[in-house]
């Protein structure tokens, strides 16, 4: 938790032709097709199966993308737009006209309520299951904005509370790490959370969340999973209680004897770890963890 946030919460192609086709995957999942055929015994024609091509991109000002160029990012990553001022409701439509998203997969932008920002500065894209590993992606946000980005190899941890316990999947590859989570009455939120960023060192201070002189100090190898504050990191407390009794203050801790240093270095953004078994579920703009319904918030629907 830290001191700005609260950790609670071809048909057989005719002789001499040739048929290009461009997918571009745009709105709200919907698929786009540009088809073209030329035969070189007759003049260039239009085939009965051609689309409009996608129109020319409006520029988007004060728009930003979560993911930078060349990132590699895990499975459960969303394309996450940001503006500096709000969209409004009869504008939402058209934003999302001017934002692409070329990778092969089904998929819908949504718009999302950020914890920390006014209702329509944000809208995600994801697919309809996880990204699978090794698709490339290009984002166009607007006419002025382009980032390609890749998706590693698949990471889902799964921490259940009951049995204070992190089943890690790596890529078909399973372990079960011991864990110790938030004690009754400061319970870990339920449901899934992406990774956002990591640090090796976070200061965390509980007076800015209302728990006293409970703890101020650094904390390391943390993996940054809400907005909010909840992280996964070392605890010395895990030492102890890991595998055994939840006793944090709403994160996840590791053991300091080498667990939470492997799990930090292997981790990466859009990794995902899913909470079972706790009470409250996080909320969906509370980081970036809103998988639940991948398209209710599109304004294309």
């Amino acid at each position: 938790m830290t001191s700005t946030s609260r950790n609670q919460r071809r048909a057989p192609a005719r002789t001499g032709a040739a048929l290009c086709i461009l997918v571009t995957l745009a709105g709200c999942g919907r698929t786009a097709v540009t088809a073209t055929a030329t035969n070189s015994d007759a003049a260039p024609r239009t085939t009965a199966a051609s689309r409009p091509g996608p129109e020319p991109l409006k520029r988007l000002n004060g728009a930003h993308i979560n993911i930078t160029e060349g990132q590699t990012v895990g499975v459960g990553m969303p394309i996450s737009v940001t503006f500096s001022r709000p969209v409004p409701q009869d504008r939402r439509a058209d934003t999302e006209r001017q934002l692409r998203v070329v990778a092969g997969v089904e998929g819908s932008w949504s718009w999302v309520k950020d914890r920390n920002l006014l209702d329509g500065q944000r809208v995600d894209f994801r697919p309809h299951t996880y990204w699978k590993p090794g698709t490339k992606v290009t984002v166009h946000a607007g006419s002025g904005i382009t980032r390609h980005f890749t998706v590693g190899r698949s990471l889902i941890a799964t921490v259940d509370v009951r049995t204070h316990t992190m089943k890690v999947v790596k890529d078909g590859s399973t372990r079960t790490v011991p864990i110790t989570a938030g004690a009754p009455g400061m319970d870990t939120w339920n449901g899934t959370m992406i990774v956002m960023d990591k640090a090796r060192k976070v200061f965390m201070d509980s007076r800015t969340v209302g728990y006293g002189d409970a703890y101020a100090d650094y904390y390391h190898y943390a993996v940054h999973l809400t907005a909010s504050g909840t992280y996964l990191h070392q605890n010395p407390k895990a030492d102890t209680y890991a595998g055994h009794q939840n006793v944090t203050h709403g994160c996840v801790g590791l053991a300091t004897d080498g667990t939470a240093e492997r799990f930090y270095e292997e981790v990466i953004p859009g990794d995902v770890l899913t909470v079972v078994g706790s009470k409250e579920t996080v909320a969906p703009g509370n980081g970036y963890g809103d998988w639940a319904d991948w398209r209710a918030g599109s304004a294309l629907r």
